[in-house]
């Protein structure tokens, strides 16, 4: 049986963030995923090779796309390839006699997909930018993290990976899908500022039906509310409480010890700093540990925030395999998971000649 993507040929222009992590997820599905990259450089924290975790899966081919020879290379892989991805700015390919022009009309079948920050037009096209840059666009940014401080970025998950990687992956499997009754392929524009305002679909419904003002003082999901957010416990460590429902949070009260008539209402934002205290009192009475054996097999949907050694031990994630060692390192399982169409295990990325593609694909 074959992976889902099983004979997609895919040719990586090599990038940063999104980039990989798309060509990650397209591998892991089972396409063919080749990444041209030139040799390996330091980052700009001096760290070479830094997402090199998220290369697994695929052949490493090096190259110079300003080298006349190198260039001709990758000119035939793209001839033979499904899919391109690339993560330049505006511009860049096109320069390189790589752009979708030049690929489609040697390749009319090709899915030409193009990850940026701001998207391939607009007045902050050309502009440099990072996840924190995007989320603060789209008011998202000012809407995360509590309302006694500044707002705080969710690591690079949403505009990064969440609204760039998985909304190009999304695209290509769309394009890839209507090729197959057009017989023509088409260039993907995705851009991490449309995909991270796209995921915050939620927040302008909550807007437009009245659950949410925009202020981050009432907002439900930010860790302003009781009911939503962690808790510091005895030994420093935390617990994340995510009792949205009145059965879950009646639950968690009864497990807490507290009387609800004395905790009042969650839904009044005026209450939740005297609220966030109650609750917070009663969890710095115990181990972290402590309190996730007492709501294990609850549903008060309380759990223990775990660290980067802790979560591959948890039971659940080894019950489901949802971690992986690749080149003897850990890493998150490919997902999801299908039917009949297995997901192999991931192999380390290995560096091949590029003329080895080439015969391959020919």
């Amino acid at each position: 049986m074959n992976a889902p993507l099983a004979g997609i040929r895919v040719v990586e222009l090599a990038g940063l963030g999104p980039v990989p992590h798309a060509c990650m997820v397209l591998a892991d599905l089972g396409a063919d995923v080749v990444q041209v990259r030139r040799t390996s450089q330091p980052g700009p924290d001096g760290v070479a090779d830094a997402d090199a975790g998220m290369w697994r899966g695929r052949r490493l081919v090096e190259a110079d796309l300003k080298d006349a020879a190198d260039l001709s290379l990758v000119r035939d892989l793209v001839d033979r390839a499904d899919v391109l991805v690339e993560g330049y700015r505006p511009g860049t390919t096109e320069r390189l006699g790589l752009g979708p022009e030049d690929c489609l009309a040697r390749n009319p079948r090709l899915v030409y997909a193009r990850m940026t920050g701001w998207g391939q037009d607009g007045p902050l096209a050309r502009a440099a930018g990072h996840d924190i840059n995007y989320l603060a666009t789209t008011g998202l940014l000012g809407l995360m993290g509590p309302a006694d401080g500044p707002p705080l970025p969710p690591l690079s998950l949403v505009a990064d990976f969440g609204g760039g990687s998985m909304l190009l992956v999304a695209g290509v499997l769309a394009a890839l899908l209507e090729r197959s009754t057009s017989g023509r392929g088409q260039v993907v524009d995705a851009a991490m500022v449309d995909g991270a305002n796209l995921l915050g679909q939620l927040q302008w419904s909550w807007l437009a039906a009245g659950r949410s003002s925009g202020d981050r003082a009432s907002d439900l999901l930010n860790g302003s509310a009781p009911c939503y957010t962690t808790y510091t416990c005895a030994d420093g460590r935390h617990v994340a409480v995510g009792a949205l429902e009145e059965p879950f949070w009646r639950t968690l009260l009864e497990l807490l010890e507290l009387d609800p008539a004395h905790v009042g209402d969650r839904w009044d934002a005026t209450r939740w700093p005297r609220q966030r205290a109650l609750l917070g009192g009663r969890f710095v009475t115990r181990a972290r540990d402590e309190w996730a054996a007492v709501f294990d097999g609850t549903d008060a949907c309380v759990t223990p925030v775990l660290d980067h050694a802790e979560a591959p031990q948890h039971p659940h994630a080894v019950a489901r395999g949802a971690y992986v060692e690749v080149g003897g390192h850990l890493q998150a399982a490919p997902a999801p998971r299908f039917s009949r169409s297995p997901i192999r295990h991931p192999a380390a990325a290995s560096v091949v000649p590029g003329d080895d593609v080439r015969t391959d694909w020919s």
